[in-house]
């Protein structure tokens, strides 16, 4: 496996930056306005934005997290059953805009999922998609972000990996992974 870095912890913190700056033009101060993070990835995507958000503006961010799992067209098609993540919406997004937050999109088909789990949760006046990274010629459904950090063209035997500051990672990064041929 090759692991190459295309953003590291550096870039990564002016890509937030510039994605959030993005987001208040067009949002204000958030009256009108919530962030969905997309379980697993999307969730810690959507807690950066949002706390340099509220750093930024001086005030609270409605944020919430979505789990997709039963909504993906894919569910009854693996072999293992999957399991599902915590789903926390804790205000209505009837006539809000939504911004759905991920890490990577690749073929749209989460998003496709997170619009149809959206629903649950009333009718939104807009939807916009944020991603740190589009990866590019990729897409089996037509959705295309609002917002991106970085577009990357890669092959389909790729990967794309973001990983957070923790306690197995000493630095953000994202990484283009290459599985060695055999």
């Amino acid at each position: 496996m090759q692991k190459r870095l295309i953003v590291n912890h550096q870039l990564l913190e002016i890509m937030v930056m510039r994605l959030c700056h993005q987001l208040i033009e067009n949002h204000g101060d958030f009256s009108d306005s919530v962030i969905i993070g997309l379980q697993p990835r999307g969730r810690q995507v959507a807690q950066r934005i949002q706390s340099t958000l509220q750093a930024i503006l001086g005030t609270t961010v409605p944020t919430g997290y979505l789990d997709t799992t039963f909504h993906r067209d894919d569910f009854r098609r693996r072999e293992t059953p999957v399991a599902a993540n915590a789903t926390h919406i804790d205000f209505l997004i009837e006539d809000k805009k939504v911004i759905l937050v991920d890490d990577v999109l690749y073929t749209g088909r989460s998003v496709r999922a997170a619009m149809d789990a959206m629903i649950s949760f009333g009718r939104p006046a807009n939807v916009e998609l944020l991603v740190l990274i589009d990866r590019l010629y990729s897409r089996h459904l037509p959705v295309e972000p609002t917002y991106v950090g970085r577009r990357v063209n890669s092959l389909q035997s790729q990967r794309v990996l973001v990983e957070w500051q923790g306690p197995e990672t000493q630095q953000d990064n994202i990484w283009l992974v290459t599985k060695n041929e055999e």
